[in-house]
């Protein structure tokens, strides 16, 4: 990653893109003779998003490829050193979505069925008719026409979006009549499509019709036809359709995966911990918002059978939690200490920038998603329910408890930002 020839960092990097709080502040430094002095900072926030137990860090090239391309006119860019836990893209449900299909395709020369797919179509669309208890003039001969018009040109992958008008009086039977046409010519149609109602229920429907019309025309296959189905689909809706007993195969998401509209923003929190190596804390009345102070390292302590125990932040200067020996802890927000003997101890915190340099390669997207699905898999399933999950535990050592102990024991009113010798 060449910060000098990547363009597209520098177009990120916008230094002057912030609040003046932190301009005023870089100036106060200068002013004050210590812009040189080494400090340590840490991203964090005080809450799991959407209610949950949880979060999957990500954007870790991001961030890199933002520090190294961070630069004033030609001053330079910034010396800056990140430690920070492997980026993990959250995986989602989400299948393929077909293109618009009802819209007129032209067949190609060369390409497709050369009978009279149409004519075929016709004929089978009375029997269909006649099987589901419907007039012949009841499907729309427009949409028909368009899933005709697919078929030719794409008889490999034929998929029919059933609700552009109405789906068991003109979708379903359209879509099986070109189906039904196909399978004569040696295809299967891939799939069909629902964008709205209440799609568990339409789901179940279109199944028991389609094991009705394979026994019926003795075609097999048409009965394990996948149904798709998308519509603005949240969480909660997820886990309805994807309960036991629901005939969706696959589910598309798209606007509450880029929008967030249950929670727009995260709330992350960037605080002062460490200046010239010693700890410095946030001191406010507020317990909630008080930082935890100096320059740490971080563990995820897991059980025999690899199932999560809890994370341990500690000072970078204690030595690391190991395997089958007993640890004390204080977890956060409880008033005593705990032991915990993990049976296996991984660091989670890594130095990938020093000095405005990689240390190693960062990791690639499947490289990231395999962490995120492994991190996610090793959670409980207390910890993964979308109504009131257990929260994670995450504990202080005994010395980084000490620590904080001691500088809350400090005046607050001699600075709000105290550090020990």
């Amino acid at each position: 990653m060449a910060a000098e020839q990547d363009a597209e960092g520098r177009a990120a990097a916008r230094p002057l893109l912030t609040d003046l709080y932190q301009a005023t502040m870089a100036l106060g430094y200068w002013r004050a003779g210590r812009a040189q002095d080494q400090a340590e900072f840490e991203l964090f926030f005080r809450r799991c998003p959407f209610g949950g137990a949880f979060a999957l860090a990500a954007g870790l090239r991001d961030c890199v490829r933002f520090l190294r391309t961070f630069r004033l006119r030609d001053a330079g860019a910034a010396a800056a050193s990140v430690g920070a836990t492997p980026g993990g893209a959250a995986a989602g449900n989400a299948a393929p979505l077909p293109g618009q299909l009802c819209q007129m395709l032209a067949p190609a020369a060369g390409q497709g069925p050369t009978v009279d797919l149409a004519a075929s179509v016709e004929t089978w669309l009375e029997r269909v008719c006649a099987h589901l208890g419907l007039g012949v003039q009841e499907p729309h001969r427009g949409e028909r026409a368009a899933f005709v018009a697919y078929a030719l040109a794409f008889p490999r992958a034929f998929q029919g979006l059933l609700d552009t008008y109405s789906v068991r009086r003109s979708g379903l039977p359209n879509f099986l009549a070109v189906a039904l046409a196909l399978e004569g010519l040696g295809y299967q149609a891939v799939g069909v499509r629902l964008d709205s109602g209440d799609l568990l229920q339409q789901a179940q429907e279109i199944r028991g019709v389609f094991r009705t019309v394979a026994a019926q025309f003795r075609v097999p296959w048409l009965e394990s036809v996948p149904i798709t189905v998308s519509n603005s689909i949240d969480e909660e809706e997820l886990a309805r359709l994807a309960q036991k007993g629901s005939e969706v195969n696959g589910i598309g998401i798209g606007t509450s995966v880029v929008t967030c509209p249950r929670q727009p923003s995260l709330g992350c929190v960037y605080k002062l911990v460490s200046v010239g190596g010693q700890p410095r804390m946030k001191l406010t009345e507020d317990p909630e918002k008080q930082t935890l102070p100096g320059s740490k390292a971080a563990f995820r302590l897991l059980g025999s059978n690899g199932s999560l125990l809890m994370d341990v932040l500690q000072l970078a200067e204690e030595p690391p939690p190991q395997a089958g020996q007993e640890l004390r802890v204080w977890p956060r927000g409880a008033q005593e200490s705990c032991t915990v003997r993990p049976a296996h101890v991984e660091p989670l915190l890594r130095l990938w920038v020093q000095q405005g340099q990689l240390c190693e390669p960062l990791p690639s997207l499947a490289e990231s998603r395999a962490f995120a699905q492994l991190s996610l898999s090793r959670l409980s399933p207390a910890h993964r329910r979308l109504e009131q999950p257990e929260l994670y535990q995450v504990a202080l050592s005994e010395k980084l408890q000490a620590l904080v102990d001691k500088l809350s024991a400090s005046s607050p009113r001699e600075s709000p930002m105290v550090g020990a010798a």
